[in-house]
């Protein structure tokens, strides 16, 4: 396969992904979100923004939002397109939608930590969090999210000796998909986070912490493994997508120096290589929770073929790997 441009690859993905939000949840909401983006890029495309209108007006019953805010992360993350959508059409609904949900996250329990947070510390929800909250500041500047974020943010860490991040406390495994995880959530925060505000510095430099510590375990294709700290482990396609999209965004929005530009270059030719021209992709990690050994993840299947988890990273990482070319 010889290699495309960001924007061929992304407009494969988009006739591919993008469609469907059933059941509700991030791995199609990005992918909804990468339809929108790539809509801002090429304006000549057919428009989206119609067919998805349709698509989610069930969503928006006060009982279906109703229950969608009682549920977790995974799926408030699903609405990451509400405030592309509501920019498309002019309708503030999707925007109103995503800060009925952004309110749980003003609920705090005993443990000071949010309602919708598991308190084993797991790394979705450094991206669930920060998709929700910074959405919700951009929309209202309402200091209560960014607050809200910051501090989880700060109490988060990686592992001083690694400096990467464990799956949760209960898997102390450094995950690809889980890392991937991390740097993305922090790279939302960031997108969102005023230039001004106290706690950037201190959570900027974590994040590039992490990210050299990421770039140091990049094998020499471009990808990084389904276990970071083991090239014994398959090259894995969500998490290589996933951190070059933070790549991409950290160079765009110029928190990232130019030591990042080669990684972002290996990572796309080794996503490029993954997808084929109908949109079907290999060496993708199936859905995976907390898992109990080193082992379990170690033997995690790939998904291969249509994947809507794999194809909607890979649509986001497409489409701003085309705005850092342009």
């Amino acid at each position: 396969m010889s290699p495309r441009s960001p924007l061929e690859l992304a407009a494969i993905l988009a006739a591919e992904y993008g469609d469907v939000l059933e059941p509700v949840n991030y791995i199609r909401g990005v992918s909804m979100s990468g339809r929108l983006r790539l809509q801002q890029l090429s304006p000549d495309r057919q428009d989206p923004a119609p067919a998805m209108v349709e698509l989610v007006e069930p969503l928006l019953e006060p009982g279906s939002l109703a229950e969608i805010a009682q549920a977790d992360g995974s799926v408030h993350a699903g609405f990451v397109w509400a405030d592309e959508l509501s920019d498309a059409t002019g309708d503030r609904r999707y925007i109103d939608a995503q800060l009925q949900i952004a309110a749980r996250y003003l609920d705090t329990g005993p443990d000071g930590l949010p309602a919708p947070i598991d308190p084993d510390d797991r790394v979705e929800e450094i991206f669930f969090a920060s998709a929700v909250l910074g959405r919700a500041y951009r929309a209202t500047s309402d200091p209560r999210y960014i607050d809200v974020l910051t501090s989880l943010l700060e109490g988060w860490s990686a592992q001083p000796d690694s400096g990467l991040w464990w799956h949760c406390k209960a898997s102390p495994f450094y995950w690809g998909r889980g890392n991937a995880f991390a740097a993305l959530g922090f790279a939302e925060a960031l997108t969102y986070l005023p230039e001004a505000h106290c706690s950037r510095p201190a959570l900027l430099t974590k994040h590039r912490a992490h990210l050299e510590a990421l770039v140091r375990h990049q094998d020499p294709f471009g990808a990084w493994h389904q276990l970071i700290d083991r090239p014994d482990s398959y090259r894995e396609l969500t998490a290589t997508a996933m951190i070059g999209y933070v790549l991409a965004r950290g160079l765009k929005r110029g928190w990232l120096g130019d030591e990042f530009h080669d990684p972002l270059t290996n990572a796309w030719s080794a996503v490029d290589e993954r997808v084929d021209d109908s949109g079907m992709v290999r060496d993708a990690c199936a859905g995976t929770g907390p898992m109990p050994a080193l082992d379990d993840y170690l033997r995690r299947p790939t998904a291969d073929g249509h994947d809507d988890r794999a194809g909607s990273m890979a649509l986001w990482f497409a489409v701003e790997c085309a705005q850092v070319e342009g």
